[in-house]
């Protein structure tokens, strides 16, 4: 049995490839020693199956089986678009 896929938001940075976007997702990480909130992010590859992303729109991602290299998560729903 398979648990929960997890879900992600971001912020479109590329769609130049074709089915394929880059999002930019940001989490606060606590520093262990100084305590203070830091900035972390990271970049995920995802499948967009119409291409309708574009750059700055935020999206919503979930985790999927490898459907390239380093494709493994696939755009759930467009949140907001970009204006």
């Amino acid at each position: 049995m398979r648990g929960k896929p997890k879900i992600r938001q971001g912020v479109v940075l590329s769609n130049k490839m074709d089915k394929t976007v880059v999002v930019n997702v940001e989490r606060l990480v606590k520093h262990v020693k100084y305590k203070k909130y830091l900035k972390e992010r990271t970049r995920f590859k995802a499948h967009d199956e119409q291409n309708q992303c574009g750059i700055g729109d935020q999206v919503e991602i979930v985790e999927t089986r490898p459907m390239s290299h380093d494709k493994r998560w696939r755009v759930r729903t467009i949140l907001k678009k970009a204006v």
